[in-house]
Formats: C-alpha cells, sequence, structure tokens
C-alpha cells in the first residue's frame, strides 16, 4: 500500500505525535481550538471512528497489516500508515501497544452541558475523578448501564487521554459527555444549572444520614444526575450539602468503601432502571 511507511528514523517530525508529544501537549495541538487525541487498540479506533472523529495518521505493527488493523486501514487509504516491528514500537512510544495499534486523532468541539442534558433523565456527575482507569471504567459502565450522558468537572482526567479510552472499550465515543463550563464555579453554580434543567441530585457518599440505593423515591424520580467524587476523599462537603439526596451503597463484611469505578457500576444499574421502564 502505498499509504504504508515503513519507519526508519524515531525523529520523523510526524511521529513526535507518538513519541514525544505528551498528552497535554496533544490536548492543546491547535490551540485554541480542539487538538488531538490517540486511540489505541482496533475496537476503541473504530468506535472513535464510527462515532465521526478523524484519522491524522496510524502506527500499526507489521503483523496487524494485514490482521487486526485491515478493516480500519481500509477506510482510509490516503492517511499515512507508520509501520515496524513490535519492539520498535515500543521504543518509539515507550510502552507495549495493545494489540499493535494506535491512531492520532482530531479532537472535537465540545457541546454544552444544557445539549448534551436536553434529552437525558439520568446522567452521571463526576467531581475530579483524577485516574485515568477509574474514568475509563465509568464510562463502560455508564454506557451500558442506561446513564443517558456523563458530566464532568474541570479537575477530572480526560476521558480521551489513550488509557481512559482504551479502559471504556471506546465507550467514550458511545456515550455523549462534556464538561461543565470551566468559567463557571462548581458546585455552586454547576449543581444551580442541574438544578433549573429539571434534575434531582444525587450524592454518592458514606454518610448517616444517608438513604439506602434502593429507596423507591430515587426510581421515581423522572431525572436524576448521580454525583461521584474523586479517588480516596469522595465528594466534597459542599457538593453532599447542595444535593437532594445523599445515597449510600449497603455492604457487609465490615467493608466501608468501594472504589469509584465499582461504586459507579452499582449506582448506574440500580438508580438507571427508571430508563427500562
Amino acid at each position: 500500500m502505498t499509504n504504508w511507511i515503513e519507519i526508519k528514523d524515531f525523529n520523523t517530525p510526524e511521529l513526535g505525535l507518538y513519541a514525544s508529544l505528551s498528552e497535554v501537549q496533544l490536548l492543546r495541538y491547535y490551540e485554541p481550538k480542539p487538538g488531538l487525541f490517540i486511540a489505541e487498540s482496533p475496537k476503541v479506533i473504530q468506535r472513535a471512528v464510527n462515532a465521526g472523529y478523524e484519522p491524522i495518521s496510524f502506527l500499526v505493527e507489521h503483523k496487524d497489516l494485514e490482521g487486526a488493523a485491515k478493516e480500519i486501514l481500509a477506510q482510509f487509504p490516503e492517511t499515512p500508515v507508520y509501520t515496524a516491528e513490535y519492539d520498535v514500537l515500543i521504543k518509539l512510544t515507550g510502552f507495549a501497544l495493545t494489540r499493535g495499534m494506535l491512531c492520532a486523532m482530531k479532537r472535537r468541539q465540545l457541546p454544552s452541558v444544557e445539549e448534551i442534558c436536553q434529552n437525558a433523565c439520568r446522567v452521571a456527575v463526576l467531581e475530579n475523578v483524577v485516574n485515568p482507569t477509574n474514568i475509563g471504567a465509568i464510562f463502560r459502565s455508564a454506557a451500558a448501564l442506561h446513564m443517558d450522558a456523563v458530566l464532568l468537572t474541570g479537575g477530572c482526567c480526560d476521558p480521551l487521554y489513550r488509557r481512559a479510552a482504551r479502559v471504556s472499550m471506546g465507550t467514550v465515543f458511545q456515550i455523549p459527555w462534556t464538561y461543565f463550563d470551566k468559567k463557571i464555579s462548581w458546585p455552586e453554580a454547576g449543581m444551580d444549572s442541574l438544578k433549573k434543567m429539571g434534575f434531582k441530585s444525587v450524592a454518592m457518599a458514606l454518610r448517616d444520614d444517608s438513604v439506602s440505593i434502593d429507596d423507591p423515591a430515587l426510581l421515581a424520580e423522572e431525572k436524576l444526575a448521580i454525583i461521584l467524587g474523586t479517588e480516596g476523599d469522595g465528594l466534597s462537603g459542599q457538593t453532599i450539602a447542595d444535593c437532594d439526596y445523599t445515597v449510600k451503597i449497603p455492604m457487609s463484611h465490615d467493608v466501608d468503601s468501594l472504589n469509584v469505578a465499582a461504586a459507579s457500576a452499582v449506582a448506574f444499574w440500580e438508580l438507571g432502571k427508571k430508563n427500562l421502564t
């Protein structure tokens, strides 16, 4: 194929997207316009393509050119495909590739919170969740367990960071999401915007004044915003105070808490049942 380019020089400028630029630098690549991100593995890349994201180039292990990557590459016959043996690609990127394929893609302008929530009745809200593995796992649960959208505060890890998108299995490209406008304060203005859109807010927190997650009043609510906090510390006191409900997941064997990603799956399944009726 004429668009296959054998990697012979790590200093080739086009390879900088994979070799030398950090994810923050990629994010700001076209600043103030949306930047770039790196998608990893054929399934994640295909889901990004299906969602309308545009590839800039591909980085593919030799054996996958006619294997796992073949169908995707056939869709973009003019897009550069940089290729080498696996050990060369590891030296270039500095990490082991999942199924031998990366893709540099253009970001898109994020919609507003109001656009995302226009027809939603169950949304997940993430407050300062910083671990990309947790972000990816939460997105996968949100997509699978009946959430309509995911909203993030400014302190959250970017869902399009390589590891977050890979752990999500590409569901970051399937469920609508956006950040709260960084010009408005969280939780004050952010919570106020949810209230104006008709959402009742649910703080997932370990408090004595909480209600059980299977409380019938929660399922009866027409619109719920389920708010989960940062790893370790959980939600801020102000966020909990501003919520309509504080909800606790009943646990046994004296376990005091769940990882935020595990807690999200339980919360989305139980509180997302409204979307099944």
